[in-house]
């Protein structure tokens, strides 16, 4: 090959690579940044606007007369409100053996690692904490 046809190859080759470095430089960082799996929070629905949706679609598939939607209704609020409680409830529980578990782990740590364990559940809790905004 001509000395400058091959200068040419190179520049090129160069050029494809550089621009091919860029585009999966751009595509990994939009991917790595962005969660494809997360809600879409434009809206959640409250509690009552889901029991009305539901309604709705109940009324609409099984044909239930204003009286029937209005005692599904009933019916639909009172179990949201048990599953809310025994929600709460197992948190709550889940709280406690969680802080049972650090308690433990805090027993066999020395003077120097305390502080550290406790920056590393601090961080756990916060990031828990957002997931738990996301997902609500």
């Amino acid at each position: 090959m001509m000395p400058e046809t091959r200068q040419k190859a190179a520049l090129w080759l160069a050029l494809v690579f550089i621009v091919g470095l860029a585009t999966g430089g751009v595509f990994g960082y939009s991917f790595a940044h962005r969660s494809y799996a997360a809600v879409r929070v434009e809206h959640q629905m409250s509690d009552a606007e889901r029991r009305a949706q539901k309604v709705a679609e109940m009324t609409a598939a099984v044909g239930l007369t204003p009286e029937q939607a209005q005692k599904a209704d009933a019916i639909i609020a009172d179990t949201q409100s048990q599953i809310k409680s025994m929600r709460d409830k197992t948190s709550a529980d889940v709280d406690a053996v969680r802080k049972a578990g650090r308690e433990h782990m805090r027993s066999f740590l020395t003077a120097d690692q305390a502080p550290k364990f406790d920056e590393f559940v601090r961080k756990i809790d916060e990031e828990r904490k957002k997931q738990g905004m996301q997902g609500k």
